[in-house]
C-alpha cells in the first residue's frame, strides 16, 4: 500500500510536503497534506477508508453551486485501496484562530443557513433522518454510553444523574446538515473568505444540530461577538434555554467520542467538556 507522505511528495513540486493532519493516528482517519504544484498550493485529502471518500465525494456533488464549499481539483485511487482528493488551498487559518472577527463569522453563518436552506433536497434519500424522535432517544442513550466511562473521564455521578433530568432539545424537521460545524471546519483564507470542510458526516438532521454547535463552540474559542455575528450572519436566532439543552448533548456525545478513542489521552478534552456540561447543565435545571 502506498505511504501517505510518498503519495503527497510524488504530487508536488519538488516533493513540498506540509502535514496538516493531527500526529495521531486514529485508527481510520484521514492524512491532509498542503502540497505546493506548479499551480499553486493544494490541499491533499487521503482518506482513512474508502467510504470515507464515498460519503464527501457525494456531499460535495449533492451542493454543488453553494458558495463557501470546498472546490475539488482532482480525484484517484492509488493501489485499489488509498482513495484521495485534491482540493483548491482555503487558507490557513481558522475561525477560531481568528478571534473577535465579526466579519468572517458573519460569513460562516450565511454559509451555513445556505446548506439548511437547500431545496429540494438533495443530499440523501433518506424518507426520515434524524427526527425529533431520533434525537430524544439518542439523547438518552448518549448518557448511557457515558456511564461506562466515568472513571476514565472522573466526573461526578451526580452529574449524570442531573444531565438525565434534562428534557432533550428542541428538532425541527431535519434538513441538509453537516453535523460537525467546530470552528476548526470552518477555513479562512488571506483575503477573508470562508470555506466549510470535511463533509464526510453530513446528512439530514434538524438544523439546531449545526447552528448550536457552531454557537457553542465558537463561543468558547472565538469569543462571545464572534458568536454572535455568525448568529447574525445565519439570520436566525435560538432561546438560551435551548442553547444549552443542546450543549449538555453536544458535550456528551463529545465525551464519549473522547473516552472511546483510545489513542487519545487529552485530560483538557475531558476537563473542558466536563465543565460545560456541567455548567449547561445547571442552566437547564428549570426545564424538566
Amino acid at each position: 500500500m502506498v505511504e501517505p507522505i510518498k503519495l503527497a511528495e510524488r504530487m508536488s513540486v519538488g516533493g513540498r510536503v506540509q502535514e496538516l493532519s493531527s500526529a495521531e493516528r486514529l485508527l481510520g482517519s484521514n492524512r491532509v497534506f498542503r502540497i505546493w504544484t506548479s499551480a499553486g498550493t493544494r490541499i491533499l485529502k487521503i482518506y482513512g477508508t474508502p467510504a470515507r471518500e464515498r460519503r464527501e465525494s457525494h456531499s460535495l456533488e449533492a451542493l454543488a453551486g453553494i458558495a463557501g464549499l470546498p472546490v475539488v481539483v482532482d480525484r484517484g485511487i492509488e493501489d485499489d485501496t488509498v482513495h484521495w482528493t485534491l482540493f483548491t488551498d482555503s487558507g490557513q487559518w481558522t475561525i477560531g484562530t481568528l478571534p473577535e472577527n465579526a466579519r468572517t463569522a458573519r460569513s460562516a453563518g450565511a454559509i451555513l443557513r445556505a446548506v439548511h436552506d437547500t431545496e429540494p433536497n438533495p443530499l440523501s434519500n433518506l424518507s426520515r433522518g434524524i427526527d425529533q424522535e431520533w434525537v430524544s432517544v439518542d439523547f438518552m442513550s448518549t448518557f448511557r454510553r457515558l456511564e461506562r466511562y466515568r472513571a476514565k473521564i472522573g466526573y461526578r455521578a451526580e452529574l449524570l444523574e442531573r444531565a438525565r433530568m434534562v428534557r432533550p432539545p428542541f428538532a425541527s424537521a431535519p434538513r441538509v446538515a453537516h453535523t460537525n460545524t467546530i470552528p476548526e471546519n470552518f477555513l479562512v483564507d488571506d483575503e477573508g473568505a470562508v470555506t466549510l470542510i470535511n463533509w464526510e458526516w453530513a446528512t439530514l438532521a434538524p438544523p439546531e444540530w449545526d447552528l448550536t454547535k457552531s454557537l457553542w463552540l465558537m463561543n468558547l474559542k472565538a469569543g462571545p461577538d464572534a458568536a454572535a455575528a455568525f448568529q447574525d450572519g445565519y439570520g436566525r436566532s435560538i432561546e438560551p434555554m435551548q442553547l444549552d439543552r443542546w450543549i449538555v448533548y453536544h458535550s456528551s456525545m463529545m465525551l464519549v467520542f473522547e473516552a472511546e478513542s483510545t489513542l487519545r489521552q487529552d485530560r483538557y478534552a475531558y476537563e473542558y467538556l466536563v465543565a460545560e456540561l456541567e455548567r449547561a447543565v445547571t442552566a437547564s435545571q428549570s426545564i424538566v
